[in-house]
């Protein structure tokens, strides 16, 4: 390392020089000019001759330089930040000194000292001003070449007001943490142009490596063009491969289009935020007049649709909202965030399982809720095959006693959230599910037969379906992401997998949508866009994740699972609604009686944990339910050779 890299290497690694050491530099300088000055006035010998005179001069002006300087605060800035209104300080303040200076030696008339008259006091200011700017220009390019050095080349994605919003919050900052390289554009009239000094690119085959040419590490993605970018997986794979980072502005912080932008609202990405979907767009207008000054109660308020659920009611300024789950540690976190967030909300944070008929009750007599959202619910796939009472007396039963009570205390809505995993079902969870939608939509059909005959309104049922959410607790993305971060091997239990995902505050956006529009009766379904193959989901991870070594390895379908998840029956159809993103569903509908006596004999018979009668209990009366990689497929098997035999 040189002498001079040393050196800058030690300046610049500090806040600032201090304030005397500058204030020394500048003195010097006009020393140095009023030298300068005499040396043109009157050349070299005649220099020699006055020498001791022209410095005992220009050290007697120096205090009048000095207080201008103060009065001005030229020295006490940070030099390597020096911007033009401290270049304009600093000529205010030498140009004032100078002429003070000439109006002093206009009075002095001493032979042992030479002031400087008009001429040469304006010739002084004008050779120091010089001399200091180009001290503090030197200094500042200096900085920046240091800090170039240090900054992370990037490029920019997207040449409209959102590009340029974010190049110019990178050229604007102090400190450079980014360095841009070029811009990336989908205009090929705007290709091989330059933008404040920097060629744009053509989105096109190879635009990474194009980059990489470039040395080009980042990617920030504008946010006018953040949706487009998601959607396009060969140009995210292009940039992942690449080992290019990527970086975009987080959903929750849309842009208005006007306002400014900061590099600093940039995240690296996620794989939740590289899933193809369109953006979700919900009448929160007419939610808002729904929840607005209402008495709302959430069901599995502690998980992770729930507690989101949650978030979203509050912001609607309920007049109460009463929160329930049997989680204590999570319901505790929910608690500090709405105390947190919500200081002037009335919420009630309670402990307790929907199967506690006595405790709903007290809940529902003290509060009467006029809304109730219901995520309650055991949802694992593999823990629901091995406890199948557990999935009765949780998923079945806890939802009749809320649905029954919603009737009895004159709740106007409930909405339930079911899963796509009702549809043919494969396993107890998904069967369980199912079993919830007919009860509700049942109670649903005889109340509203009531209706007819009485004119009295009654409690509205909606139900919900939507596949998998991101990031949901247990789900896979957290489990892949602990997988990396351990070294691996990454485990994937089938190649040929595929799943439905949404983001979870996407997901209850469409549920309180959904709860909006619902008359009662409807499954609502949701277009969950399109399916994402696991291992493809895996290997982005893995390549976005930076790990090197990385192995992928199947485990083998788990008990019930099947390779593909479906969001309507073969034999069902769906009607549009006013939101593209939400489908009714037409569904097979049970009589109300048959429904009720179902569930109470299911009940019955969870109570013996006897799981083989269970789930048979299940499949008569869900007959689509077919089990796959499951023990409970003798059932299957049995139902098959009676047909065989008759």
């Amino acid at each position: 390392m040189s002498f001079v890299q040393k050196i800058t290497d030690w300046y610049f690694t500090k806040r600032a020089v201090p304030y005397w050491c500058v204030l020394i530099v500048d003195c010097i300088i006009v020393l140095f000019s009023g030298l300068v000055c005499s040396y043109i006035e009157i050349g070299g010998l005649g220099l020699t001759n006055v020498w001791w005179e022209t410095v005992s001069g220009m050290a007697c002006c120096m205090p009048v330089y000095i207080a201008c300087f103060h009065l001005f605060h030229t020295y006490k800035g940070i030099v390597r930040y020096s911007s033009y209104e401290d270049f304009f300080r600093l000529t205010k303040a030498t140009l004032i000194a100078s002429v003070l200076v000439s109006f002093i030696g206009h009075f002095v008339n001493c032979k042992c000292l030479i002031i400087p008259d008009l001429k040469s006091a304006l010739i002084i200011c004008v050779i120091s001003i010089f001399l200091m700017w180009v001290v503090r220009l030197l200094v500042k390019a200096s900085y920046e070449s240091f800090s170039i050095n240090k900054a992370i080349p990037v490029a920019i994605y997207g040449t409209q007001a959102g590009g340029l919003a974010i190049a110019n919050s990178i050229r604007a900052v102090r400190e450079k943490k980014y360095l841009l390289q070029a811009f990336i554009t989908d205009r090929e009239e705007r290709a091989g142009i330059y933008l404040l000094g920097k060629k744009v690119y053509l989105n096109e085959a190879g635009i990474a490596e194009r980059m990489q040419d470039e040395r080009v590490q980042a990617l920030l993605v504008s946010p006018l063009k953040s949706d487009l970018f998601r959607n396009n997986q060969k140009m995210v794979d292009e940039f992942t491969c690449a080992g290019i980072k990527i970086l975009i502005m987080p959903e929750a912080e849309e842009w208005d289009g006007k306002s400014d932008i900061s590099y600093q609202q940039f995240k690296e990405v996620e794989i939740e935020d590289l899933l193809p979907r369109d953006k979700i767009e919900v009448d929160m207008k007419a939610i808002g007049t729904m929840l607005s000054g209402k008495r709302i109660l959430i069901t599995g308020a502690a998980g992770s649709i729930g507690s989101e659920m949650s978030r979203q009611v509050a912001k609607f300024n309920p007049a109460e909202l009463v929160l329930v789950d049997q989680a204590e540690t999570p319901m505790h976190d929910v608690r500090l965030y709405m105390a947190n967030n919500h200081k002037d909300l009335k919420v009630w944070t309670i402990v307790g399982s929907i199967t506690n008929q006595e405790q709903m009750e007290h809940i529902f007599s003290e509060h009467k809720p006029e809304y109730v959202f219901h995520a309650a619910a055991y949802k694992h796939v593999p823990m629901m095959e091995d406890n199948p009472a557990m999935a009765v007396q949780n998923n079945i039963y806890g939802t009749r006693v809320i649905a029954d009570l919603a009737v009895k205390y004159e709740t106007k809505k409930f909405v339930m959230i079911s899963t796509d995993k009702a549809v043919n079902p494969t396993n107890v969870m998904g069967c369980s599910k199912r079993i919830c939608e007919i009860y509700c939509q049942a109670l649903n059909n005889k109340l509203w037969e009531e209706t007819q005959r009485t004119g009295k309104p009654t409690t509205q049922f909606i139900t919900t379906r939507f596949g998998n959410v991101l990031g949901s607790n247990g789900s896979v993305i957290p489990i892949f992401r602990e997988q990396i971060r351990k070294g691996g091997p990454v485990m994937v239990t089938h190649p040929d997998i595929i799943r439905y995902f949404m983001l979870i505050p996407e997901a209850c956006k469409l549920v309180l949508e959904a709860g909006t529009m619902g008359k009662g009766g409807e499954i609502f379904v949701f277009d969950m866009g399109e399916p994402v193959k696991i291992v493809d989901l895996a290997k982005r991870m893995i390549k976005l994740s930076g790990a090197k070594n990385i192995e992928i390895q199947f485990s083998g379908l788990r008990d019930g699972e099947k390779l593909y998840e479906e969001v309507l029956n073969d034999a069902e159809q769906t009607k549009p609604t006013v939101n593209p993103k939400i489908k009714v569903a037409s569904v097979r509908e049970y009589p109300y009686e048959l429904a009720q006596k179902n569930e109470e004999e299911l009940l019955s018979l969870s109570c013996s944990f006897n799981d083989m009668s269970i789930v048979k209990k299940m499949k008569e009366i869900v007959p689509e339910y077919k089990s796959q990689h499951s023990k409970y497929q003798e059932l299957d098997n049995l139902n098959l050779k009676r047909i065989d035999n008759n």
